[in-house]
């Protein structure tokens, strides 16, 4: 398992811990990935989750730049099309320097849509 695949894993496991419950992993569209979908009471979770070894170009937090955010979006989008009823939703980031989960952030809210 590559380092990306532990990292999201283990965050997982981590949001987890915190109360909030897996609905999906690994979800994809044609507009991109989202790592962890979870439930938080009644909000909707789209978790990105982001692995950095380096604070060089910004660290971990940097790399979802407007660009990814858009994918994001559009993925989220496509995702809640398929839902009967759409739940308040949310983007969080779960940051680490290890796919250990060394040096952990949980960002709720990371970014609006």
């Amino acid at each position: 398992m590559n380092n990306g695949a532990l990292a999201e894993q283990w965050a997982a496991q981590y949001l987890r811990q915190q109360g909030l419950k897996p609905v999906a992993e690994n979800y994809r569209s044609r507009f991109g990935e989202i790592d962890l979908i979870m439930q938080d009471g009644a909000t909707l979770v789209f978790v990105e989750v982001r692995l950095r070894r380096s604070a060089d170009f910004g660290g971990a937090a940097a790399s979802i730049d407007a660009r990814k955010q858009q994918r994001l979006i559009r993925t989220a989008q496509q995702y809640l099309a398929s839902l009967a009823r759409i739940p308040p939703c949310r983007f969080d980031a779960v940051l680490m320097d290890d796919a250990q989960g060394v040096n952990v952030q949980w960002l709720k809210n990371a970014f609006e849509s």
